[in-house]
């Protein structure tokens, strides 16, 4: 099996337009690395992508890019481009992206152009996500590839934000992380979503478990859902002892079980809105250890504080 090292440079228009709601991110260049099976670079891929929708460079993305509109009109249109490079992928493969988007954004150009879907669940490894948890040791953290190309000590032989030098660097990246554990660290893009209980999707880890459910109207009923509200650990499945009950935090819920052999786990639910204004659950079952628990009390205890700090508040608004 190969590793197909993705990267691409995107381009959007004005929020309020009709074509960036059909389309809010073109595709402008495709970049990748090939890897083998032993992690070496056995060959690149690069291409400019002529826009169809959005021909002139928004403002932030051009700050971004080391060239302009007078590069992109000797691009070739996406459907030819993506033609060539799906051909060039060959047919074992998973993909390699630094974060969640480019899989997303490519995926969104391909409904538009009407091409055929990518394998469902697609499984694929977010590099940036598995530095910050092997190099940085926190995977809530978002290194920029700049950054970590510097940690690395890569040597930086062309600009980045480019596609396929960023393709090459992403794989430089990838290369030097250990792979002992690696079988272990794969995400699976929920471009595609499970839309009936027979599509949902359980993804098994060492020291986690992880489902994608079918579609809710909203949070609430979803939260009402037997199976989505329930903990059970990821090692055994025996029903978890409540510590902490689930609790808002900013747009994802938070819970803490414990199983009396496996020990304390954590549970985060994060909804996921569709295109249909509906929502589907990644719900996440992991192993935390006390210091974890600790600070996860302590955030709700915070929480709590700061909404009793606003209901006094209004109540004395209310009264003067």
């Amino acid at each position: 099996m190969n590793y197909i090292v993705l990267d691409l440079e995107w381009n959007q228009g004005r929020k309020d337009s009709y074509n960036s709601k059909r389309l809010p991110f073109e595709v402008i260049e495709i970049g990748a690395a090939k890897l083998d099976d032993n992690f070496n670079i056995i060959d690149q891929y690069g291409s400019i992508v002529k826009p169809k929708i959005h021909r002139h460079l928004h403002p932030a993305i051009r700050e971004l890019l080391n060239y302009d509109e007078t590069l992109l009109r000797t691009g070739r249109p996406f459907y030819e481009v993506y033609r060539e490079f799906e051909e060039w992928c060959g047919d074992d493969y998973i993909f390699c992206t630094w974060g969640p988007l480019d899989l997303i954004h490519l995926q969104q150009n391909m409904d538009y152009y009407y091409f055929k879907n990518l394998p469902y669940p697609l499984k694929y490894y977010d590099v940036q996500e598995i530095f910050a948890v092997t190099k940085l040791g926190d995977k809530n953290k978002h290194p920029s590839l700049e950054k970590a190309v510097e940690k690395m000590k890569i040597p930086i032989d062309g600009a980045f934000h480019c596609a396929k030098n960023d393709a090459y660097y992403t794989a430089r990246v990838f290369q030097k992380m250990s792979h002992r554990k690696l079988s272990d660290m794969y995400s699976v893009d929920c471009y595609h979503y499970p839309t009936c209980e027979e599509e949902e999707i359980t993804l098994k880890h060492i020291n986690s478990i992880e489902y994608i459910s079918r579609t809710f109207p909203d949070k609430t009923t979803a939260m009402e859902d037997s199976f989505i509200s329930s903990m059970h650990c990821y090692k055994c499945n025996r029903e978890l002892k409540p510590k902490i009950k689930w609790f808002s935090n900013n747009t994802n819920q938070i819970c803490v079980g414990k199983c009396w052999t496996h020990g304390l786990q954590c549970g985060k639910i994060k909804f996921k809105p569709t295109k249909y204004d509906e929502v589907f659950v990644i719900k996440k079952v992991e192993k935390i250890n006390k210091r974890d628990y600790e600070k996860i009390k302590n955030r709700q205890k915070n929480i709590q504080l700061r909404r009793m700090e606003k209901r006094h508040q209004k109540q004395n608004e209310n009264v003067s």
